[in-house]
């Protein structure tokens, strides 16, 4: 009996009127509809009653199914619901989809049983116009709230010249000006009334301090956070959307664009799932070149992130040395790939060339500088009197907490839960190294700071395994949707160069599918969710990104703390707007 039949078996012992139905995936997660009157039970008996209680509410997103062609035995629907659910006390993760008919469905929150669902449900009705009846705030959250449309609805332009001219007389620009002025009800907050001694304070829409364009606001009571909204979207840039545009290999630069910090961790797992649908096994050559360059990128994140968080607590000499520190591991990427923060250089099925003569020297010399300096970075940072205070006992966290609220990476680790997908559930070759999980104690600011520097010890350990033991053979996977037709054939017969020609120009047709690929990305569980109508181009692309669920988290780690601690939390949560808002 395989996985899907298992919980389908469970759930239907438990609930015999919830008419489960088993669908198979490429990824081999197991995946059932469900009614949606029955969809709430059958996720709280996950949540709280499977005999591997699903703890965490991963992903929440839709599907517009109504231009969708290969759905056979799949429920008729104009849109689906996917709600992708993990169990973190053992590795096991399961997909439910509920089918909604009509063109404007309403569903049943579950904010009741996650509040990382609160975003999720947002994003939902923002993009697709699926209204959640009973949600606490179902406002617009990545688009402005006088938007028309709903983006990732098939009828919906996907490029600005589709729209026609943009105009903006005086009248709506007057009338756009008064939406932007603050009222507290439209932000989830309560209105103050007149004997109230409490005052509400606007930070942003700015860069500073907030990694990134975002706006806060602060309901205080004196000089302590009573309560906090955050307004984003000032990055969206319809990345979901250019993914059903794009074709396959085209859309690879695109990824890096996400996380911008993150370079090639972005394309990780995109490849990943294309290859899933695509049935393409990549070389062992191939995936060690990937996790060399993964891991680099790792510690170029979170050199950023290192030396950002102490610059915003005021100390401001570190942040030069990493950054210089990050413009040597960048010079060890530009001389691989050509490029430095974005090189898109991941291909499916591969890389996109061998690694060039001399490699190894440059990646040793890195190995044999970097750890000397963060040893000094300790010292001056971590070990600083100063930084422990304002960041020790600061927002700390309960691990059952972090799970609820959808925390992943090295913010989980953080409060004491060593999962690391790379050793849970290895993926891309990880099986083949050692390394450690660094862990903190309280979940709290400095804990998540000692959790990235230790990691960045570890991918230095990673990154020397890579080069004493890298692989020969080919950098790419001998496969028709990933490689073109070689040369000296194409110039054989006219339809090997046909052949050559649709594959460059338009790329692989895709077989029809779904599948999910998480990696262990700098600032958390990455993922992409692709799903394939049999055509060059996805039919739906979901990017799950941690920093989207981390910031959301903000609300709850700030209220009570004094207001100096917002910018002590908000740099120790190692997110970036555009891996907020895509």
């Amino acid at each position: 009996m395989d996985a899907t039949q298992d919980i389908v078996q469970e759930l239907q012992a438990r609930l015999p009127d919830a008419d489960l139905r088993p669908q198979a995936a490429r990824d081999g997660v197991p995946t059932a509809w469900v009614g949606a009157d029955r969809v709430h039970d059958v996720l709280r008996h996950l949540q709280t009653a499977a005999p591997r209680p699903y703890r965490q509410l991963y992903d929440l997103t839709a599907i517009d199914e109504r231009r969708r062609t290969h759905r056979a035995s799949q429920p008729a629907g104009d849109f689906t619901l996917v709600y992708h659910l993990c169990a973190l006390d053992a590795p096991a993760e399961v997909r439910l989809k509920v089918p909604l008919a009509g063109d404007w469905p309403r569903a049943r929150p579950v904010t009741d049983l996650w509040p990382a669902a609160n975003w999720y449900a947002r994003e939902v009705w923002d993009m697709f116009g699926i209204a959640f009846d009973g949600h606490p705030n179902l406002a617009r959250i990545l688009m402005p709230p006088w938007w028309e449309g709903h983006p990732l609805r098939k009828e919906h332009p996907a490029r600005a010249t589709d729209l026609g001219p943009f105009r903006m007389p005086d009248a709506t620009q007057a009338a756009l000006e008064s939406r932007l002025q603050f009222r507290p009800e439209e932000w989830g907050l309560p209105p103050l009334g007149p004997d109230s001694e409490m005052m509400y304070l606007n930070i942003g829409p700015n860069h500073p301090g907030t990694h990134g364009v975002l706006r806060l606001a602060l309901q205080l009571d004196g000089q302590r956070i009573a309560d906090l909204a955050c307004d984003i979207g000032f990055h969206h840039r319809g990345a979901e959307k250019m993914g059903e545009r794009q074709t396959w290999h085209t859309y690879i630069p695109y990824t890096d664009r996400i996380d911008y910090l993150g370079g090639v961790l972005n394309n990780f797992p995109y490849v990943l799932a294309v290859e899933q649908l695509a049935g393409i096994t990549v070389p062992e050559r191939a995936k060690v070149i990937r996790i060399l360059l993964a891991e680099l990128f790792r510690i170029i994140s979170h050199l950023v992130y290192y030396g950002t968080f102490s610059q915003d607590l005021g100390a401001m000499s570190p942040v030069f040395y990493m950054f210089t520190d990050r413009e040597r591991a960048l010079d060890v990427v530009e001389a691989i790939t050509g490029a430095r923060m974005h090189p898109g250089w991941f291909r499916v099925g591969g890389v996109a060339q061998d690694l060039p003569a001399g490699w190894d020297r440059l990646v040793r010399d890195f190995l044999a500088y970097l750890p000397p300096r963060l040893d000094e970075y300790d010292r001056v940072v971590l070990r600083n009197r100063i930084f422990q205070a304002r960041t020790r006992g600061i927002s700390a966290l309960p691990a059952d907490e972090a799970v609820a609220w959808g925390v992943t990476g090295p913010l989980l680790r953080a409060c004491g839960l060593a999962w690391d997908y790379r050793k849970r559930t290895p993926y891309g070759g990880y099986d083949q190294f050692a390394f450690d999980v660094p862990t903190g104690r309280q979940g709290d600011c400095y804990d998540r700071a000692v959790v990235h520097v230790e990691e960045m010890r570890q991918s230095l350990r990673i990154i020397a395994q890579c080069l004493e033991n890298m692989p020969a053979g080919p950098y790419k996977a001998d496969h028709p949707l990933a490689m073109p037709p070689p040369r000296e054939r194409m110039l054989h017969d006219i339809e090997t160069l046909i052949h050559h020609f649709v594959g460059v120009s338009w790329g692989p047709v895709v077989p029809p599918g779904e599948a999910a690929v998480r990696v262990e990305a700098a600032k958390g569980c990455n993922s992409y969710y692709l799903v394939s109508d049999g055509s060059p181009f996805s039919y739906r692309t979901r990017i799950r990104t941690p920093s989207f669920a981390h910031l959301q988290l903000l609300p709850r780690l700030s209220r009570g703390v004094m207001i100096p601690d917002l910018i002590a939390i908000l740099g120790s949560l190692d997110y970036v707007l555009a891996d907020v808002d895509r």
